[in-house]
């Protein structure tokens, strides 16, 4: 059900394709929400019958049609409630996380390799954020928090490279 907030809220920015939506969550909210191409066209349809988005064909000039989405009175009515309700609970998913509480069989070295490659990753992942928020605009409230929710991501990336250097120093 989140992802289809989310969609909605990028549907009340401007109509989309699937196919923009997907850049968009790569490019914009990729540092706290993922989806891959199927749910998105998924959660698109179920949009469309629920009557929240509606779809439009829009002739492509030497290109093909492209099925653009734009969001509907009621589809604006839920994005709101959801924006107003209270905040649901989400649970983590990280196979990294899952590798190291079932790590005692690693070998030492494979253990380090493991967090090594977790720090490296986080690392990249911290110089792009940052880089992202040296580009930022912040002219508009709709741009700082958007902006906040970035420096969340910067946050927890600065927490989990801390956590893997103590990890890391008490199993080297």
């Amino acid at each position: 059900m989140v992802l289809a907030h989310i969609i909605l809220g990028f549907l009340a920015l401007a109509p989309m394709t699937g196919y923009d939506l997907k850049r968009h969550f790569d490019s914009t909210v990729g540092h706290f929400w993922s989806a891959d191409r199927a749910q998105i066209y998924r959660a698109l349809a179920t949009l469309v019958a629920d009557g929240h988005a509606e779809v439009e064909t829009v002739a492509g000039s030497g290109a093909p049609d492209r099925q653009e989405h734009r969001v509907t009175d009621a589809g604006r009515a839920a994005l709101a409630a959801w924006l107003a309700a209270e905040p649901e609970r989400h649970v983590d998913r990280d196979p990294f996380l899952a590798r190291v509480f079932f790590g005692a069989d690693l070998a030492p070295d494979a253990l380090l390799a493991l967090l090594a490659r977790r720090r490296a990753e986080a690392q990249t992942r911290l110089a792009d954020y940052e880089r992202l928020r040296a580009e930022s605009d912040t002219g508009t409230r709709a741009a700082r928090l958007r902006l906040a929710t970035l420096d969340n991501g910067i946050a927890h990336l600065r927490a989990e490279l801390t956590w893997l250097d103590a990890v890391t120093e008490e199993f080297a």
